[in-house]
């Protein structure tokens, strides 16, 4: 799954002695999310052959959570090392979008996170990253052959700029015209503000939309709750921001999570809007996802509509996340630590 066209070619011709127009064949199968029994244009000797070294896709849906809420589906992927990692299948009247994770786990200790309660336990390869969206591809078309995953936030566990590499080859898999062919101005990819990175993603040349975890109005909030922030402050990575959007031509969006107390004030807005004042941006205000772990909590719908309100009379573009799939836990995380410690998740 990770191969690229010509690593694929030179595996079946160097690795398996086999004619280089077998490399398109499996190509094709490979995108549909076909196990490698399933491959029936090739020969079974082949198919006997490629089962004792080599795996079709690394990850498999373990299991699948629909909301009765939304159509939200929440999937649980098992890994070849018997790792766990999540993914959220999110339907819009403009298609399926599905959050990904790039790592197993999160070692960048943001507090209202749950992904990084145990730290990151390894990053995920780009076949990794791209067989999730493989899977959930061939899973949604078992019931509706129409659909596909059309949209992509790289949004699950672990942070894709600490994952840098295989991160920046999956998206250059993702978009093949001769596999998945997703636009890369349907992807999104959220980061903390590892700023070096956020250089050097912007020089990459691929116009994904960067969504910057910002969550406070200033470096003191923000480094009561995100360890980065002491890396870096506040100015360097809203310089990073900009030098992105010249780059690319994109805007930015920020993503800020409201939360009691600390950081969703009408003051907080004004701030905010004061440091985000002439930016090509979005801010998508998010109430705070209860994670049990962390004594943090989302403030009541009145105080969220007043925040969003302050900056739009500020001239700042803001909405509200729709929230999605609560009823199974939609964010990245949670689902895995109750598997892990044993609890009931049915």
């Amino acid at each position: 799954m990770g191969l690229t066209g010509e690593e694929l070619e030179r595996f079946v011709v160097g690795d398996l002695k086999q004619s280089r127009f077998r490399a398109g064949q499996i190509a094709g199968w490979l995108v549909r999310g076909a196990e490698i029994g399933e491959m029936t244009n090739l020969s079974a000797a082949l198919r006997a052959q490629l089962n004792e070294i080599a795996v079709a896709n690394p990850v498999r849906i373990m299991d699948s959570f629909k909301s009765k809420l939304d159509e939200t589906e929440k999937f649980l992927y098992a890994l070849e090392d018997g790792n766990l990692i999540e993914g959220v299948l999110m339907r819009y009247h403009h298609g399926d979008t599905l959050c990904v994770s790039t790592q197993v786990g999160c070692r960048m200790g943001c507090a209202f996170c749950a992904s990084t309660l145990e730290g990151k336990v390894r990053n995920l390869t780009s076949g990794e990253i791209l067989g999730q969206v493989v899977a959930a591809n061939r899973h949604i078309r078992a019931a509706d052959p129409e659909r596909r995953v059309h949209n992509i936030v790289l949004m699950g566990s672990g942070e894709p700029l600490d994952n840098y590499d295989n991160v920046v080859k999956f998206l250059r898999r993702v978009n093949d015209p001769k596999g998945l062919n997703i636009s890369l101005r349907n992807i999104s990819l959220s980061t903390c503000g590892l700023v070096r990175r956020m250089y050097d993603f912007a020089k990459e040349g691929l116009p994904v939309t960067l969504s910057l975890s910002l969550h406070a109005p200033n470096d003191e909030i923000r480094r009561r709750i995100m360890p980065v922030a002491n890396a870096y402050s506040y100015e360097e990575v809203l310089t990073a921001c900009k030098y992105y959007i010249e780059q690319t031509g994109r805007r930015v969006i920020f993503e800020y999570a409201l939360i009691k107390d600390l950081n969703s004030d009408v003051r907080h807005a004004e701030e905010l809007a004061r440091r985000l004042r002439g930016m090509r941006c979005h801010v998508n205000l998010i109430p705070l996802n209860d994670v049990k772990e962390r004594k943090l909590e989302a403030p009541d719908r009145r105080t969220v509509e007043a925040f969003q309100k302050r900056l739009e009379l500020k001239h700042i573009s803001a909405t509200v996340r729709r929230e999605m799939g609560t009823d199974i836990e939609g964010a990245c995380g949670q689902l895995r630590r109750k598997v892990l410690g044993g609890q009931d998740i049915g």
